[in-house]
C-alpha cells in the first residue's frame, strides 16, 4: 500500500450551501422530530443529553444568530429572547440557558419552535436564492448544515437514552422485522500494514471541520489491524471471563468510574431470564450476538483490548487504512438505527464507515500548525481539546455523507450513550 494518498473513497454527497442543500438538510430534521410529542421533545434525560426541541431550535439559532443577523440586511429576528435559550456555547455571542437545565424550558412549546424554523428558513432560502450571498457566507451556511448534520445523530441518540429510562420502553421507530441476519461472522482476521511516513488529515477538497487541518506528515509504524469491529458475542466472552471485575484490566480512572456506577456490561443492556436485551430506537430487543458491541466507553475498549492482548489503534492508523476504503455502510438513511451484524464472509476491512464510532487510543488534540476558524466559528471545535478521545468512523445514527476518512469525532472517556464501538490493534512482529 502506498503512503497515504489524496483520499479516493467515493461518498454520498455532503450538503452544499445552495437552496436545495439547505432543504434537504432542515427537512431531514424536521422528518427526524415528526413523530416525537412535545413532552417527547421537551424532557432532558441527563446533563449530556439536549431535548429534541432544543435541537431543534439550537440548529435554527445558528443559522439565524451566525448567518442571517450579521449578514441579511433588514432581517427581522424571530423572538430576540430565543438568542438566550438557544445558544449553546458560543461565549462570543452572548449568555445562554445552562445545559444541564435546558430540560426545563417548557416553553416555547414544540408548536412555536417549528415556526421559528419556518421564519429562519424563510430568510435563509430568500438570501441562498438571492445571489447576494459572499463567499464568507456562503462558508458559514455550509458549516451550519454540517452542524445541524450533527446534531441530527445527537438528536437521535438523546431521544434513545431519554426512552431508555422508560419503564415502558417506547419504541422510537416501529419495531417491525428487519432483514434476515446473516450467519454469525467468522472470526476476526489481522491485517497487516506498512509502517513509514504518511499524510494525515484534510487534503483541501470539499468540506472539512476545522480539527482535520492542517495536513501533516506522521510517524506510523508497522501494524495489524483487526477486519471489523468487536462484536456484542466477543464482549459476552469478556462480561463471562470477569473483565469488568479485574482491576489489573483498567486505568485508574475507568476502575474507579465502573465501581462508582455498577457497571457490568454495556449501556442499556438487561439480562432477562439469563438473556440479554438491549434498548434500542426500535424498542426493547435481543442483543444481536453478530452485530457490533455499542454504547461502551473509552474506559471499557481499552480494558476490553487490554484483556484480549491487543489495543485500540491510533487515530492515525485507523486513517491510513481507511483513505483507501469506500464510504459506505449502514447510516441513518438505511432506517435500521441498529448496528448491523459482521458479515460472515468477506476479504479486508469491513464496517469502516456506519454502525458505530471506534474509539481509538489517540487524544483529541490539535494537529501541527492547528489555527481555528474566525469570528463566531473559532468557538467551533478548537476549545474542546482537553480531555476527550477521538473516534472514527460514523455510526448507525450518522447522516449519510456526513463523514469522511479525516473526520475526528471526540467524547469523554467515560461518556458512553453514543453509538460507540471498538476496533482492534496490535504491533506487527
Amino acid at each position: 500500500m502506498p503512503h497515504a494518498p489524496e483520499n479516493r473513497n467515493a461518498a454520498t454527497p455532503a450538503p452544499g450551501p445552495t437552496t436545495e442543500g439547505y432543504r434537504e438538510v432542515r427537512d431531514t430534521t424536521r422528518a427526524l422530530a415528526a413523530g416525537l410529542s412535545d413532552a417527547d421533545a421537551t424532557v432532558q434525560s441527563m446533563p449530556d443529553a439536549s431535548p429534541a426541541k432544543w435541537h431543534l431550535g439550537h440548529t435554527t439559532w445558528f443559522f439565524e444568530a451566525v448567518v442571517l443577523c450579521p449578514h441579511a440586511d433588514g432581517y427581522v429576528p424571530f423572538d430576540k429572547a430565543f438568542h438566550f435559550l438557544f445558544n449553546s456555547y458560543y461565549e462570543a455571542l452572548g449568555p445562554r440557558q445552562p445545559r444541564p437545565l435546558r430540560g426545563m424550558l417548557t416553553r416555547p412549546d414544540l408548536k412555536t419552535v417549528q415556526a421559528y424554523r419556518d421564519h429562519v428558513d424563510g430568510a435563509m432560502e430568500a438570501l441562498l436564492e438571492s445571489g447576494e450571498a459572499s463567499e464568507e457566507v456562503l462558508e458559514l451556511v455550509e458549516l451550519g448544515l454540517h452542524h445541524e448534520q450533527q446534531h441530527q445523530e445527537l438528536l437521535l441518540t438523546d431521544i434513545l437514552h431519554l426512552f431508555a429510562q422508560n419503564p415502558l420502553h417506547p419504541e422510537y421507530k416501529a419495531p417491525e422485522p428487519l432483514a434476515v441476519e446473516p450467519a454469525p461472522p467468522a472470526s476476526a482476521q489481522w491485517i497487516g500494514h506498512p509502517g513509514g511516513t504518511w499524510k494525515i488529515g484534510h487534503a483541501g477538497d470539499g468540506f472539512a471541520f476545522d480539527c482535520e487541518s492542517p495536513r501533516h506528515d506522521a510517524l506510523v509504524r508497522p501494524f495489524e489491524l483487526a477486519s471489523r469491529p468487536v462484536t456484542n458475542a466477543e464482549w459476552l466472552q469478556f462480561m463471562a471471563g470477569g473483565g469488568y471485575a479485574d482491576p489489573l484490566l483498567w486505568l485508574s480512572d475507568g476502575w474507579a468510574t465502573v465501581q462508582e456506577n455498577a457497571w457490568a456490561a454495556p449501556l442499556y443492556w438487561e439480562e432477562r431470564d439469563g438473556e440479554w436485551w438491549t434498548m434500542t430506537l426500535r424498542g426493547f430487543q435481543p442483543v444481536d450476538a453478530a452485530a457490533p458491541v455499542t454504547h461502551v466507553s473509552y474506559y471499557e475498549a481499552d480494558a476490553y483490548a487490554r484483556w484480549s492482548g491487543a489495543r485500540l489503534p491510533t487515530e492515525f492508523e485507523w486513517e491510513t487504512v481507511a483513505c483507501d476504503q469506500p464510504i459506505a455502510g449502514n447510516f441513518a438513511h438505511t432506517g435500521r438505527l441498529r448496528p448491523a451484524p459482521a458479515p460472515a464472509e468477506g476479504a479486508g476491512h469491513t464496517q469502516m464507515f456506519g454502525d458505530v464510532w471506534e474509539w481509538t487510543a489517540s487524544p483529541y488534540v490539535a494537529y501541527p500548525g492547528f489555527k481555528p476558524l474566525q469570528g463566531a466559528a473559532e468557538e467551533y471545535n478548537g476549545k474542546f481539546m482537553s480531555g476527550q478521545f477521538v473516534l472514527r468512523g460514523g455510526s448507525c445514527a450518522t447522516p449519510a455523507g456526513h463523514v469522511r476518512a479525516t473526520y475526528r469525532n471526540f467524547f469523554y472517556p467515560h461518556q458512553r450513550w453514543q453509538f460507540t464501538g471498538l476496533r482492534l490493534a496490535r504491533d506487527a512482529d
